[in-house]
């Protein structure tokens, strides 16, 4: 699914206009409907954080090709995403090598 494809599923799902959307993150209904369309292809990092933020969506989400869809993974990385920018390298191999632990699924 193509960043413009998701923009809209998200705007829909959340059954909001373009205006709606627009004035939500700052932007002209315009440039909404643009990226929409995919005739707008560069949005700022600053606005796909305010879209991401909007639709309580992961920057990655909306611009990855990939479907990100595992909604467990997704809700755990918003509800916790505070405290793992402040993790160090360090604490974040950790935190993997538990997840990879915990998902083991052959009794190991």
């Amino acid at each position: 699914m193509t960043f413009s494809q998701r923009l809209k599923e998200l705007r829909l799902k959340a059954n909001q206009s373009l205006q709606e959307v627009a004035d939500a993150v700052s932007a002209s209904k315009a440039h909404v409907w643009e990226l929409e369309r995919g005739t707008s292809k560069n949005p700022s990092i600053d606005l796909l954080q305010r879209l991401a933020t909007h639709f309580k969506v992961t920057v990655s989400y909306l611009i990855d090709a990939e479907s990100l869809g595992d909604a467990k993974a997704q809700s755990f990385f918003r509800k916790h995403e505070a405290n793992l920018t402040k993790m160090t390298d360090e604490d974040l191999a950790y935190l993997g090598s538990l997840v990879e632990r915990l998902s083991k699924t052959d009794g190991d």
